[in-house]
């Protein structure tokens, strides 16, 4: 299981906010300059976090991008859920189980969803401020 660039990137740039956090809106282009990250790119991550009310934006001469709330209730869970949607190895979790049509005699679906378990808690468990 590897996560897309979307969830590392948009994680790289959540910790830059969170190293910016209680300064003011950060611009983009520095975020991009600080983790050497196309502007194009992050304008589309941030898009998806603004959408998901964990990052807040101003325009103007200092204007950028800053945290919506504290980074102690942030959870990586909804940075990475905002950026890649649901984060699901076991389809027996997922809302929607269209590619999986024999659940009720799958094999591997008991152990998948041990693992599911352990990286929800995971992921629920730690926030922005832990990284």
């Amino acid at each position: 299981m590897k996560l897309s660039t979307k969830g590392r990137y948009g994680l790289m740039a959540m910790h830059r906010l969170l190293q910016n956090y209680g300064k003011g809106p950060m611009p983009i282009s520095d975020i991009a300059k600080e983790e050497n990250l196309s502007v194009a790119y992050l304008e589309q991550l941030f898009s998806l976090l603004k959408k998901a009310n964990l990052v807040k934006s101003s325009r103007g001469a200092f204007g950028g991008y800053e945290l919506s709330r504290d980074p102690e209730e942030i959870k990586i869970s909804e940075i990475l859920n905002a950026l890649e949607g649901n984060i699901a190895i076991s389809c027996s979790v997922m809302e929607e189980i269209a590619e999986c049509k024999n659940i009720s005699v799958c094999a591997t679906k008991d152990i998948l969803d041990k693992i599911q378990i352990r990286i929800d808690e995971v992921l629920d468990s730690v926030t922005l401020a832990d990284m």
